[in-house]
């Protein structure tokens, strides 16, 4: 599961800030306790299979031929991630050695992963080819849009008024990678979500009964991702309207 942390929570008090995206980033809030509380809640409902995730996962990506990507315990609570770098599959404790439908999700969702880039899926390609530019402009754009914008506010200089209107240009191309970004991985995460209940249903790991408890973990993690690119999505909206705001002041 990939994320881009911003560092937003730096951006100056702005009531249109948050009217706009205050409401995203309640969602986000809200889906990260719905994503522990529903994780919580798969993980006491023990699979009568007896496997651990690890051994799901395992049977899953050997099934899809990837015999040679080794399945690694991770520390962390929910820290498990496919590296498409080492080509590893890495499992937190909860999921690596779990006996639990909310393993079995999050082990498939994982393993999904890894399938895509076997096949090399599109938007997984396209992620990977970008999330070095996104992760610069989530944590540079709102430093290079803050300076500006104080810049532009101090000064009628040509020179630096100039100055000003090129570092938010700057700030807005840069975040715009990483909105990019998050829609590209939104579209990678719910297909792997998808894959990963196919898989677990077809190969006999769920019942289709047991398959709703595995919906909901994979549902709410989903949620966060939405939530995390409706945030981008409105923060860029944000900063593209307080650069027009700030030109129509020149």
């Amino acid at each position: 599961m990939t994320h881009i942390t911003t560092t937003l929570a730096f951006l100056p008090f702005d009531p249109l800030y948050l009217i706009l995206v205050g409401p995203a980033m309640l969602l986000a809030l809200a889906a990260q306790f719905l994503v522990k509380s529903r994780f919580a809640w798969a993980s006491r409902i023990e699979s009568p299979r007896g496997l651990t995730g690890a051994q799901v996962a395992r049977a899953i990506a050997d099934f899809n031929g990837l015999q040679a990507v080794p399945i690694e315990p991770s520390q962390g609570h929910l820290s498990d991630h496919y590296d498409p770098r080492a080509k590893a599959l890495r499992l937190s404790p909860d999921v690596f050695a779990g006996r639990s439908l909310a393993a079995y999700a999050v082990a498939a969702h994982e393993v999904g992963h890894a399938i895509q880039d076997k096949t090399r899926y599109g938007p997984l390609v396209i992620r990977n080819a970008v999330v070095v530019g996104a992760n610069l402009g989530s944590n540079s754009a709102i430093w290079l849009f803050m300076g500006g914008t104080m810049l532009a506010a101090a000064t009628k200089a040509p020179g630096l008024d100039q100055l000003a209107k090129w570092l938010m240009l700057g700030a807005i191309a840069l975040f715009s990678v990483a909105v990019f970004f998050q829609l590209v991985n939104l579209v990678t995460e719910f297909d792997a979500s998808s894959r990963a209940k196919a898989a677990l249903l077809s190969m006999g790991y769920v019942t289709r009964e047991e398959s709703i408890p595995v919906s909901k973990v994979l549902n709410a993690a989903a949620l966060t991702y939405v939530a995390g690119t409706l945030t981008a999505v409105l923060t860029l909206v944000y900063f593209i309207f307080r650069f027009s705001q700030s030109q129509q002041q020149r």
